[in-house]
């Protein structure tokens, strides 16, 4: 059975296929899914977590069967830079090996500058690799509420800017977002720092009536008015989009697949197209 897998529903939307290394992660987020969909309790779920079992020699088989052109995201179950057992040991013979059979990667973490232990081997995947961290809060008190263990605001913001100087393509997820407020100063200063190449905007979901607390309408119309001045790529969730019926968006800001990274640049279409 090939360990990189298809992902289904929203994670779809982030990519067409994706690898999980860790089941567990240290950081505890408040809105974090992974304990449900698993159906673990918390405390089976958020700890130290360790590799899964075999998934280097598990995934060299699967590379060595199949082929991969279009990107591959890790994670969406457990974060692989976290304070996990073997300090990312395993995230980074993950990424060489992967980076040997030429597969587009996309790394997504909210371990901040945990991540930089791998520059040199993001830098050895060349434009086949993308590396983002999701942005919730500014505000370093919000931060440690919700993401309690995850690196602090500056942390993330100070690595998405060393990865861009450092000739790395970047992303930056808004998802989830739980304060409009907070994801918009956050987006005026990865523009200020111009640290982003690529944004990932939605909404908190299913959390405690979420859809009632913000104006959802409002915040799409306002981050239009930050990203398209400065000529931003940036991909809305359908979650959020379908809150929004009144503002109008351009083809491009509604599909998925158009900014991935891959190893064929050839025309792919969208199984989101039509949303």
């Amino acid at each position: 059975m090939s360990v990189i897998y298809k992902p289904t529903g929203m994670a779809r939307e982030y990519s067409p296929y994706a690898l999980n290394i860790y089941i567990g992660c240290s950081h505890r987020c408040k809105y974090c899914y992974a304990p449900h969909t698993l159906q673990r309790t918390e405390d089976n779920y958020f700890g130290k977590p360790e590799p899964r079992k075999d998934i280097l020699k598990l995934l060299e088989k699967d590379l060595k069967k199949n082929v991969y052109t279009e990107q591959v995201l890790i994670s969406f179950v457990g974060d692989v830079y976290c304070d996990n057992a073997d300090n990312s040991a395993t995230t980074r013979e993950v990424l060489k090996l992967l980076n040997e059979y030429k597969v587009p990667v996309a790394v997504l973490s909210k371990g901040g500058s945990k991540m930089l232990r791998d520059l040199d081997v993001f830098k050895s995947f060349g434009d086949r690799i993308t590396v983002g961290t999701t942005l919730t809060f500014l505000d370093n008190d919000k931060s440690r509420e919700w993401e309690p263990y995850a690196s602090l605001p500056e942390d993330r913001l100070f690595t998405l800017k060393t990865l861009h100087d450092n000739g790395i393509k970047t992303f930056a997820s808004f998802e989830p977002t739980i304060e409009p407020s907070e994801s918009l100063k956050l987006i005026e200063r990865t523009l200020k720092d111009d640290s982003v190449d690529h944004y990932k905007i939605g909404k908190i979901n299913n959390y405690k009536s979420a859809d009632k607390w913000q104006d959802w309408e409002k915040y799409l119309f306002n981050c239009t008015k930050l990203l398209r001045p400065a000529m931003k790529k940036v991909y809305y969730k359908f979650c959020l989009r379908k809150l929004a019926p009144n503002v109008i968006l351009w083809d491009n800001e509604k599909n998925p697949d158009l900014y991935n990274v891959r190893t064929s640049r050839s025309k792919q279409s969208s199984i989101f197209d039509n949303i």
